[in-house]
């Protein structure tokens, strides 16, 4: 029951359309680069895999990025005080490619344990926030699913959790489900729910964020729950031509408009980077060598900087005039030099056909 494939007015929406970043709320869906207008206080969004499932407003649903590979077959539950970086920790995790749903209702977890049976490949790896009223619930149906469950219990003091509440002026949950009146009530009567439970947490990942940054806390949950299998970070080499308009969405743009130009050449005119007259009439020139030397040495330290602050991609851009020849050229050999340290894609923006990879 979908209106277009990646949201529908009556919000069917299939799981594999679910993209990174994706809110359900009452304002805008996004899924990738599109956006669906919804209706406020409306009930009835639904995931589907064959089979759609009741998901409430306010739901959110974030999967990684495609293609990413973490350890097999992992739910973790996110759980902790309110303002204690749960959203930190599953920014953290989405990046590592698991599939992350904030405030899941529990009234929903036998519609979740099917869509997980009948998507097994496509759903490895989860990651669901959980709140304290809603832990115990979680953790014994989960008990019974045949699946690797660890915890993230994410603690904090009194005090900074006052400080934090106050910076970003947000309400805390126990405030706007009316169950206390002031700041300090709130905080001390979810402590109080946690306490009763802490000491049956079983598998537990258990971090103090008083005094970690978020970007700390990011690098403990990635380094904990990271795969070896392959790296993480993501590189795209895009070309283009610069008459047809700059790319919007560029980490970088690399100009190689200076660059002899194989279009005034006849036999090569109606050709493209990649073929291999386009692309070793491009390569074979001296100030081809000089620039793609020096491109390298600078992208060698800018990958790998961009690799140490966890960022999960980069898009780097290269331009010639038309699209056709040049960009197309630089943009294959630098896919080339770097496929096998990075996880990387190409695409020819202005190519009739543009071959991806």
């Amino acid at each position: 029951m979908t209106r277009n494939r990646d949201a529908g007015c009556r919000k069917s929406v299939h799981p594999g359309s679910l993209r990174k970043g994706s809110r359900m709320d009452p304002e805008l869906v996004t899924f990738g680069s599109r956006m669906t207008k919804t209706r406020q206080g409306s009930q009835d969004w639904q995931v589907s895999g064959t089979e759609p499932v009741l998901i409430p407003a306010g739901l959110m649903i974030q999967c990684g990025p495609k293609g990413v590979c973490c350890m097999n077959e992992t739910l973790v539950l996110v759980t902790g005080m309110s303002g204690a970086g749960k959203s930190s920790a599953m920014n953290a995790l989405e990046d590592l490619g698991y599939c992350c749903i904030d405030n899941f209702p529990r009234e929903l977890l036998p519609q979740l344990q099917e869509l997980l049976e009948k998507e097994q490949d496509r759903y490895k790896n989860i990651a669901l926030s959980v709140s304290a009223a809603d832990y115990t619930s979680f953790v014994n149906y989960f008990d019974n699913i045949a699946r690797e469950l660890q915890i993230i219990f994410l603690d904090c003091s009194d005090e900074e959790l006052l400080l934090r509440y106050r910076f970003t002026r947000r309400q805390h949950p126990m405030i706007a489900s009316g169950q206390a009146t002031t700041l300090e009530d709130a905080i001390e009567m979810e402590r109080l729910s946690f306490d009763q439970i802490l000491a049956n947490m079983n598998n537990t990942l258990h971090v103090d964020t008083t005094k970690l940054s978020s970007q700390a806390l990011i690098n403990r949950i990635r380094h904990r729950f990271k795969s070896t299998d392959k790296p993480e970070f993501t590189v795209t080499f895009q070309s283009f031509g610069f008459k047809h308009g700059m790319p919007m969405d560029a980490d970088m743009v690399l100009d190689v408009r200076f660059l002899p130009n194989p279009f005034y050449e006849p036999s090569l005119r109606n050709k493209t980077g990649n073929d291999k007259e386009v692309y070793d009439y491009v390569m074979e020139s001296q100030d081809t060598q000089e620039y793609i030397q020096r491109t390298a040495q600078m992208l060698d330290y800018v990958l790998d900087q961009y690799n140490r602050q966890n960022k999960s991609n980069m898009i780097i851009s290269v331009g010639c005039t038309g699209g056709q020849h040049r960009s197309v050229s630089i943009a294959n050999w630098l896919y080339d030099r770097y496929k096998d340290k990075y996880r990387c894609f190409k695409s020819h923006r202005d190519v009739e056909g543009g071959e991806n990879g």
